[in-house]
């Protein structure tokens, strides 16, 4: 994976990073796992704008993404390495020996016509998926299960992986790409490495025109708002906007917002660092 920098040749692209793409082998996906995607724009089923910041942006179709990996002991070819709009990572085309297609999300390093499988007893290598409970310690994870055939939720976005740390009973104890670590199940599914497209975090758009073709519309700095507006606006001239706290007043930067009698806090063992 590489990333471009593009020659100045308008002020746009004076500052542009884009994506090399050369881990991309097609830009036609498998039109079998495609699905229509509906944009709400922020809106309610009153029409009122509930989510602000949103509307707009190239009209995408949705992928199939296999998150739960259980076609277990069936070899899997990667037939290609897919560009997908709704999110950061690259997602895999894989072919079952029995013909079936899906797509999961890619692996770094994983390549075409590569051999995946997923099963307990399978080897530890890059794109399989295994529970936690048959994975050696100290091995690069992603796409991990919370619950038991609930499809994974932990660990996938681009460049993101978390590490199995120790065993006991019938937790394995993780350590997360936040740096929290906390116990799961062991009979939790996980994918061997770390997640593709770890360049994406370089990238530069360039102009704002981008992030109105990704969907998302300006947003006012609370401290140019009126009192009314925000808790940081207001003041006379260009006053700070004091200590920084979203439009209901709770404090950010810091704040810990996690209900204390919350159930799953006797899994995390260390919280993530501020």
């Amino acid at each position: 994976m590489s990333v471009r920098k593009l020659k100045p040749i308008t002020p746009a692209q004076r500052f542009r990073v884009v994506n090399g793409f050369d881990a991309i082998t097609t830009d036609k996906p498998e039109k079998s796992l495609l699905a229509p995607k509906k944009r709400s724009g922020g809106r309610n089923n009153t029409g009122k704008m509930t989510m602000r910041h949103v509307g707009g942006g190239h009209k995408k179709r949705y992928r199939i993404i296999d998150f739960k990996r259980n076609k277990f002991d069936v070899a899997a070819e990667v037939l290609s390495i897919e560009y997908d709009p709704n999110r950061t990572s690259f997602i895999a085309l894989l072919q079952y020996k029995d013909g079936e297609k899906r797509y999961i999300i890619a692996q770094n390093g994983l390549q075409v016509g590569q051999e995946v499988i997923s099963g307990a007893s399978v080897s530890p290598e890059v794109g399989n998926a295994l529970p936690l409970s048959s994975i050696p310690l100290g091995t690069i994870i992603s796409c991990i299960e919370l619950h038991p055939e609930g499809g994974a939720s932990i660990a996938r976005s681009a460049g993101a992986f978390a590490q199995l740390m120790a065993r006991d009973g019938k937790y394995a104890t993780v350590k997360l790409p936040s740096g929290e670590t906390r116990l799961i199940l062991a009979t939790c599914m996980a994918t061997i490495g770390a997640v593709s497209n770890s360049d994406h975090q370089l990238l530069v758009s360039g102009k704002a025109g981008r992030s109105r073709w990704l969907g998302r519309r300006p947003r006012t700095r609370p401290v140019a708002m009126n009192p009314v507006d925000h808790p940081m606006g207001g003041g006379e001239g260009r006053a700070s906007g004091g200590h920084p706290r979203n439009r209901n007043g709770v404090p950010a930067k810091g704040y810990r917002t996690r209900s204390k009698t919350k159930a799953s806090s006797k899994f995390i063992i260390e919280r993530r660092k501020k």
